[in-house]
């Protein structure tokens, strides 16, 4: 591109150089030879009146003298006497003399100028001034170097400049093409320094914010593949109990074999979902959880019960509760409790917090769920006697896991908090266990009459469940 920059710079000077030089160059010969010329004919003019008073050679030839003429003043008599130079040729002289008018010739030597003067009696003088051909172009040659080396100066000086332009546009494009090249490559921490032109600017922060932006859907993609094999690990713990239950019955340890091989593969699914990905230097998302939310299938505007979903979800669980002897109880309220999540997002947090309870007490420990609505918010809390959570902040922090898990349940609540503006809490709960709480934000539009607290609430036991229905497919 320097290349064709210098040179499209060179052609265009080089022909305005031209454009300029040429007519220049003619016009200032012109000027020389107008210049002598002008001054043969004031000397030739000069010996007219001398002419006109007098022939006698003594007196034309003192006239001749003092003009300092050199060999450049001659006067031709009508005798035929001849005064000073003679250079003009014979048909010239004649050619005067006979028409009587003012002619000028070139030569081989020059130029000359001839001025006949009619004297008394009919009689006729010419007078020749000779130029010689060095002082027709005196001075045009030095103008037209003088000329050259300007133009030849102004053709470089447009050339360099043009030439560092190029540069400058040049390492911009060359960058930005790098850069591509690296990020077409897998390097996702590649960005530019926009530089160049207002254009190769607006490319190259064109250029980080895609950048930026591809991390941002790798990231996401990643998310969701972590979360949805870990929504998976629901049906798959169930399988386990059933496994568990079904006890040395015929095909019992191929069965186990299967689940723990589909367990492995879900656990490798998710740690390599949930591996960081590398962030550029000019910045990515700060969260990208929050901008997976914003995209997440259902729009912001789907919303759901949360009695509702805890109800159908607990139904679900209470059959592999029975038949491990746990306890189960829950304790819905019966007002409205419209949380801004979809369906599927809220029973993936129901869930997560009753399947950590399966995974890490023991069978036959009782567990309860209980749903609260308070003036601006909804409650969901999962409470069990089991051993409890010694590092509640460690378990909420994504991908670490505290009991041999990926780490991901409590967080898919976290985000799901987050979503309303809410959070998770995890204490000691009345049972002896854990408590996790989880604080959703009430749907805007139906925060009337809040100042009311909700006492009224429905209890269920196990046996008050259908073992048959599941309302709706996770």
């Amino acid at each position: 591109m320097r290349r064709a920059l210098a040179g499209v710079a060179l052609a265009v000077t080089s022909m305005v150089a031209l454009s300029f030089l040429i007519p220049l160059a003619l016009l200032v010969q012109s000027e020389a030879r107008g210049r002598a010329t002008t001054e043969a004919e004031q000397r030739a003019a000069a010996l007219a009146p001398v002419l006109a008073l007098t022939t006698r050679p003594s007196d034309v030839q003192q006239a001749v003298s003092g003009l300092d003429a050199g060999d450049r003043l001659g006067v031709h008599l009508p005798g035929g006497d001849v005064i000073g130079a003679e250079h003009a040729p014979e048909a010239g002289l004649d050619r005067a003399e006979r028409e009587r008018e003012t002619l000028a010739l070139g030569t081989a030597d020059g130029w000359v100028y001839l001025q006949p003067v009619i004297l008394a009696k009919n009689r006729v003088a010419v007078v020749e001034s000779f130029v010689p051909r060095s002082d027709l172009d005196r001075g045009v040659a030095l103008s037209w170097v003088v000329m050259s080396l300007l133009a030849v100066g102004l053709v470089g000086g447009s050339v360099v400049v043009a030439d560092r332009l190029g540069a400058r546009v040049v390492r911009s494009s060359r960058s930005l093409s790098q850069a591509s090249n690296a990020l077409g490559a897998g390097d996702l921490e590649v960005r530019v320094e926009p530089a160049g032109p207002p254009e190769l600017q607006e490319a190259g922060t064109a250029f980080n914010s895609m950048a930026d932006r591809v991390v941002q859907l790798l990231a996401m993609e990643r998310e969701l593949v972590a979360d949805l094999s870990h929504r998976l690990r629901t049906p798959l713990t169930a399988l386990h109990l059933e496994a568990e239950r079904i006890g040395s019955a015929p095909g019992a340890e191929r069965l186990t074999a299967a689940i723990t091989q589909l367990e492995t593969e879900l656990d490798s699914i998710i740690s390599a979902a949930r591996t960081p990905l590398a962030v550029g230097p000019l910045g990515a998302a700060t969260d990208l959880r929050e901008r997976q939310r914003a995209t997440a299938p259902g729009g912001p505007d789907e919303r759901c019960e949360v009695s509702g979903v805890v109800r159908a979800r607990v139904e679900f669980w209470s059959v592999l509760a029975e038949q491990q002897g746990r306890s189960c109880r829950l304790y819905a309220t019966a007002e409205p409790t419209p949380v801004r999540l979809p369906y599927d997002d809220l029973a993936a947090v129901v869930d997560a917090l009753i399947g950590n309870v399966f995974q890490h007490t023991p069978e036959g420990t009782a567990f309860a769920v209980r749903v609260e609505r308070t003036a601006q918010a909804v409650v969901l809390a999962v409470d069990d006697a089991g051993p409890g959570i010694a590092d509640p902040g460690l378990a909420l922090a994504r991908g670490v896991s505290v009991g041999g898990s990926t780490g991901l349940g409590l967080d898919i609540a976290h985000r799901a908090t987050r979503a309303t503006r809410g959070h998770v809490r995890i204490t000691r709960g009345p049972m002896g266990g854990a408590q996790v709480q989880v604080t959703l934000g009430l749907a805007a539009e139906t925060k009337r009459g809040l100042g009311r607290s909700s006492r009224r609430t429905r209890r269920s036991s196990p046996s008050q469940l259908s073992r048959a229905r599941e309302p709706r497919p996770d």
